[in-house]
């Protein structure tokens, strides 16, 4: 029996969580590794790929909106929480393939997952030993260095509420222009080029807040190293399967030649 390895997809909506899930696990099939994608999202309407296994067959967003009278935001939320009911019949729907990896993507929204007990149950059920989080930041919303800083918060807060190793992913990486890809390899260090570009934004209660945040990570001695991926180019693939190696399997290398 295969011991399989598990990779969370999770980020902010629009992150690119669902094409990252269908890219990568179409890279790691072409090297001669078996990869299995489910879909967590109720809600999701279309995906870029076909799940092997889909939460929509057992949990509709429409329905449970039609039969609790909820908008679009309460269902999710209901749904949410039904993800962990359905645990026992995902974990078995995942035992049935012969996989090295399971690729979960998450919902579209980040703290029906992360924030939520269903997901942290989820997590912990499926197989949390041989489980990592890929937390996906959106260079859309880092441009500021209060962007920057609020996404590593929750890419913090995410590596704690799950209890599991991360690896932060940048996310659309063909897409950021020469001067974005400067700054945020300069404010990753978390060192006063960062702190210097917080204090010279606009004064506010946002800027305030971000000086603390990073007061608050250096003090905790936080580490952030960013990997570039797109799904477009495929750049970054390997080094997300490389990480995955090093964390379970000791750095060997499985792909065929």
């Amino acid at each position: 029996m295969k011991e399989n390895i598990f990779l969370y997809l999770v980020g902010t909506a629009g992150s690119g969580k669902s094409t990252l899930t269908g890219k990568l696990k179409e890279w790691l099939s072409l090297r001669g590794l078996d990869a299995i994608a489910v879909n967590l999202d109720p809600g999701a309407e279309k995906l870029s790929y076909t799940p092997d296994i889909d939460i929509r067959n057992w949990i509709s967003l429409k329905e449970i909106m039609n039969e609790y009278d909820l908008g679009p935001n309460g269902a999710q939320i209901v749904c949410a929480d039904m993800i962990a009911l359905n645990a026992e019949q995902i974990k078995r729907e995942i035992e049935t393939f012969k996989t090295d990896y399971v690729l979960i993507d998450t919902p579209g929204q980040i703290e029906l997952f992360v924030f939520r007990e269903a997901g942290r149950h989820l997590f912990s059920f499926l197989n949390p030993k041989r489980s990592m989080v890929a937390y996906l930041i959106d260079p859309a919303l880092t441009k500021t260095a209060s962007g920057f800083i609020t996404q590593l918060l929750l890419s913090v807060t995410t590596k704690f509420r799950l209890g599991s190793p991360l690896i932060n992913v940048l996310s659309k990486y063909d897409i950021l222009e020469e001067n974005n890809i400067r700054d945020i390899e300069k404010w990753s260090n978390l060192d006063d080029r960062l702190y210097e570009t917080l204090i010279s934004e606009d004064p506010s209660v946002s800027r305030e807040l971000s000086e603390q945040i990073f007061i608050l990570l250096r003090y905790f001695g936080e580490k952030i190293s960013l990997m570039p991926v797109s799904s477009n180019t495929l750049l970054g693939m390997e080094d997300i399967y490389t990480a995955l190696q090093m964390s379970f399997k000791g750095g060997e290398d499985t792909l065929s030649d």
